[in-house]
């Protein structure tokens, strides 16, 4: 299962790729979105969209895995990478690719064990659980390798319980 995570935002979309067999997590690829900063959102957000359809095309991912936005106090910056997260889900659902969202908290609690790991938390342990010499940089391309372990992880889960193996 190739899975393709990606860390939304209007300035930077970080994305993962993975490929997961059994209990096994292989690299596949990272990089980053980085639209012209002084362009318009509509400018910005068309920018992510073509490239995100590049990465799809290019890698062709089984399933799609994208972090919501987390509204703490900045809801204008909650309202933007909404904006961005949208255009992700667009551009998996062109490609007829199933999209799952998860919360930060979820994938916190996923990746590392806790809802409250920090983010160096999270990178290290996506350098471990891929077996890395060094964490993936840019840290947006980390994050989004770390909502493709997520959903991998979900997906265990969700297929353990399904069978009734808790055992």
């Amino acid at each position: 299962m190739r899975i393709l995570g990606i860390d939304p935002g209007t300035l930077v979309v970080g994305y993962g790729i993975i490929e997961a067999a059994n209990d096994e997590l292989t690299l596949v690829g990272f990089s980053s979105l980085t639209p012209p900063a002084c362009a318009p959102i509509p400018q910005r957000l068309a920018y992510i969209y073509k490239g995100l359809v590049e990465v799809i095309e290019l890698y062709q991912p089984d399933e799609v895995a994208v972090e919501s936005p987390f509204a703490d106090k900045n809801i204008k910056s909650a309202l933007a990478i909404g904006k961005a997260q949208a255009v992700a889900l667009l551009a998996a659902a062109n490609h007829s690719l199933p999209v799952t969202e998860y919360s930060p908290a979820c994938i916190k609690s996923r990746v590392a064990g806790s809802g409250n790991a920090s983010k160096e938390q999270i990178q290290e342990m996506v350098r471990l659980l891929l077996n890395l010499a060094e964490i993936p940089q840019p840290n947006d391309a980390a994050d989004a390798l770390a909502v493709a372990i997520c959903h991998h992880s979900q997906r265990a889960f969700t297929n353990i319980i399904s069978q009734g193996d808790l055992t």
